[in-house]
């Protein structure tokens, strides 16, 4: 099995990496961070990280030569299996609202628009209780309450709720874990998580949709 970690110049891969490696050993996992849309198109699992503003990251992914048809051929069209993490979960929707509007890659419906959250400091920074919507392959063993790491202002609002597969509570319902077809996506950093990112990787390695 290859695991592609897709590098656009959008954040330090190295922590993610190393846990999806580590990860990766339970099953014989090859795991490449590449930037070579050749090597995305080959792989059996790709993962989409993210850090920084929506519009730069969007951008930063666009300027990587044929990046964004072997994703959407591999993903679309031959439904091999993505994650997506932070911002890289947040390029999933239709359209982003930060600094100015953006077009996501619309896999999954919806808008990421500011954290509303009155009296609670915005970035939304640090760990919180998950509250799991729907059940999925990814979540097998991460219950509500369990908890992960999160450093975001910016939320992805869904537009149909099946969708929405986790939230956390921060002034309301933010979105934690999005999910359709062969397609998830983390708010928060499993790599950061301890015990519950790491199970959700070994849960997105191990899964077939």
């Amino acid at each position: 099995m290859k695991v592609a970690l897709i590098d656009y110049d959008s954040g330090n891969l190295h922590s993610a990496e190393k846990a999806f490696q580590l990860m990766g050993r339970e099953v014989g996992a090859d795991v490449v961070v590449t930037s070579d849309p050749d090597v995305a198109a080959r792989a059996d699992r790709i993962v989409l990280p993210g850090d920084g503003a929506f519009p730069a990251c969007r951008t930063a992914l666009g300027e990587v030569d044929g990046m964004a048809e072997a994703l959407r051929e591999a993903v679309l069209t031959r439904g091999v299996p993505f994650l997506g993490i932070c911002v890289g979960m947040q390029m999933l929707a239709t359209t982003g609202h930060e600094y100015r509007e953006t077009a996501g890659l619309d896999w999954i419906g919806g808008a990421v628009v500011q954290i509303d959250a009155p009296g609670l400091k915005v970035p939304h920074m640090g760990w919180n209780d998950l509250v799991i919507d729907h059940p999925h392959p990814v979540l097998d063993g991460i219950a509500t309450g369990d908890h992960a790491y999160f450093v975001h202002g910016w939320q992805f609002r869904v537009a149909d709720p099946a969708h929405r597969l986790a939230h956390v509570d921060y002034g309301g319902a933010v979105t934690a874990v999005v999910g359709r077809d062969n397609i998830v996506g983390t708010q928060f950093h499993p790599e950061k998580s301890q015990a519950i990112g790491l199970r959700l990787i070994a849960n997105f390695l191990h899964w077939t949709p």
